[in-house]
């Protein structure tokens, strides 16, 4: 039976403090923002802790509409800068109202994985196949939606991380599965020094 949004939750990250070196992985750049799962056709968005989301961010709905029915997406809702750094004090002032407003920072939804496709659980499916049915899904920029693609010089994109003072990185093993809802070694994050200060709004991913 294919799951609907209802029935999913996000896999989680393990924190490491250092990028693998041995070959079998890939790697992201690490968006601060709200982890976010999102189903196509009637569109609809919730959040990590399961609430419903859809209210919050009017223009992501819209850019939904755009894609075919019988999808769900994995990613995160964030607000970005003039260089497409991840802005998490201006998401979170937009998040606190719940809704559009005068003024509102626009936000986009960093994809970087894809649950179902064409009504289809891939859940099962490597990791390679899943981002490959993904980018075929968004084959272009859309307005509100940015597909994350990744590479296999974790040292080289953490770096790049350090010089733009992104959160960090995000580590896949080759292969992977998705385990929704859990906290998986094969999912790992590797957070620039200081990038989150001690106490902040606890928002674990």
């Amino acid at each position: 039976m294919t799951p609907t949004l209802d029935d999913l939750q996000p896999m989680l990250l393990t924190e490491r403090k250092t990028i693998p070196r041995e070959p079998g992985w890939h790697f992201e750049i690490k968006y601060d923002g709200y982890r976010m799962l999102a189903m196509t056709g009637k569109p609809r968005l919730k959040s990590k802790n399961g609430a419903d989301a859809t209210a919050w961010f009017p223009e992501l709905v819209r850019a939904l509409a755009t894609l075919p029915a019988g999808y769900i997406l994995d990613g995160e809702v964030c607000v970005l800068d003039d260089i497409g750094r991840s802005d998490f004090a201006r998401l979170l002032a937009r998040a606190r109202r719940r809704g559009w407003y005068k003024g509102a920072d626009p936000v986009a939804y960093c994809v970087f994985d894809l649950l179902v496709g064409k009504g289809k659980d891939l859940r099962g499916q490597p990791l390679e196949r899943r981002k490959l049915a993904l980018r075929r899904l968004l084959p272009e920029v859309r307005e509100g939606m940015l597909y994350i693609d990744s590479v296999e010089d974790g040292a080289w994109l953490y770096g790049h991380a350090l010089a733009l003072g992104l959160e960090g990185v995000v580590g896949k093993r080759a292969g992977s599965l998705y385990q929704d809802g859990e906290r998986s070694r094969d999912w790992i994050k590797i957070k620039r020094p200081g990038a989150v200060p001690p106490k902040r709004f606890d928002r674990s991913s």
